[in-house]
């Protein structure tokens, strides 16, 4: 992941996306808004996202132009708005060390400020860049909410499925990967095949991302989460990492004490969770790189090839160095 941020021109083309997206963050005609979209923006964030829309552009051999960078920009702040509605729902205080904006300004005007990030996003994609792609990012946030009640539908319950689970990720989070993905394709003039190719690579990355992100809320500590260790557990939600550890669910539920979610935290460290959910995570990356199109650029080739398994890579060696501790 970090030779994706580091690549020069993607790093170029970061810098434009950065400016576009406190741009659009700003526009509103009402200045708290803007104040308060642009503390979610100003809190930061890898731009994994927008990057991948820049490498993608790049592989299919478009360079990013200004509706590129636009593009790059709406996904971005898609999912900086997302963020402002998982922390409502989460109830969540603080998010990168900082307060959340429901902590600082309460629910109704941090409801609003996320409504009004996904909203520009779609008229900024609208108008700036073209139809097809507004289309793109207009299903993804469909899926994004989709995704998003599914989870909240099936907290705390001990009957949930790998499958359900699954169902829920890929709507919340590997819908706007692949919408990273193909928001590019779609620039880029590509054909049908390749942007099919593109918007499953996205997909399958985004699925990793997640599943690993489960998994390090299970064996990371809270120092290096930013965050309680055990968090889904508080809330009831039951990740795929949690379920492929085999521990009887029905000992969970609402209510859990630190002593209580520490003991099962031991417990599925103890088991083949992070072995099965890292293999898991391997067979979806080698489906990512074989959804790959032709990819003339080898930098880029390089790249996007290389992605999903370095992800891993780190995730693994984190993951084995805190549970080793």
């Amino acid at each position: 992941m970090d030779q994706l941020l580091r690549n020069p021109v993607i790093a170029a083309g970061l810098t434009k996306v950065e400016a576009r997206i406190r741009r659009l963050s700003g526009s509103s005609a009402l200045p708290a808004i803007n104040v308060g979209a642009g503390r979610v923006i100003a809190a930061g964030g890898k731009r994994l996202r927008p990057a991948m829309t820049l490498a993608a552009s790049l592989a299919l051999g478009k360079a990013p132009d200004r509706r590129v960078i636009t593009a790059a920009a709406c996904v971005e702040l898609i999912h900086a708005g997302s963020l402002v509605h998982d922390d409502l729902m989460d109830r969540a205080s603080e998010r990168r060390g900082a307060s959340t904006l429901n902590a600082e300004l309460g629910d109704g005007k941090a409801l609003v400020i996320g409504d009004f990030m996904l909203a520009r996003a779609g008229l900024a994609a609208i108008v700036n860049v073209s139809r097809p792609v507004a289309e793109v990012l207009a299903a993804a946030v469909v899926e994004l909410a989709e995704g998003q009640y599914l989870e909240t539908a099936g907290l705390f319950d001990a009957g949930r499925t790998r499958e359900s689970a699954l169902r829920s990720i890929t709507g919340k989070t590997a819908a706007l990967f692949r919408a990273a993905c193909l928001v590019a394709a779609v620039c880029a003039h590509a054909p049908a095949e390749d942007r099919a190719r593109m918007a499953t690579y996205g997909e399958k990355f985004g699925l990793i991302f997640q599943v690993l992100d489960d998994l390090l809320d299970l064996t990371a500590t809270s120092e290096q989460l930013g965050k309680p260790a055990g968090n889904d557990l508080r809330q009831g939600v039951y990740s795929l990492p949690l379920l492929m550890s085999g521990i009887d669910l029905g000992g969970l539920g609402r209510g859990m004490t630190d002593e209580q979610v520490a003991e099962v935290l031991r417990e599925v460290r103890a088991s083949r969770m992070t072995t099965d959910t890292i293999a898991y995570c391997r067979g979806l990356a080698a489906d990512a790189v074989a959804a790959l199109p032709m990819i003339h650029d080898p930098e880029m080739a390089t790249l996007l090839y290389g992605l999903p398994s370095a992800y891993i890579d780190r995730v693994e060696r984190l993951a084995g160095l805190t549970i080793a501790g």
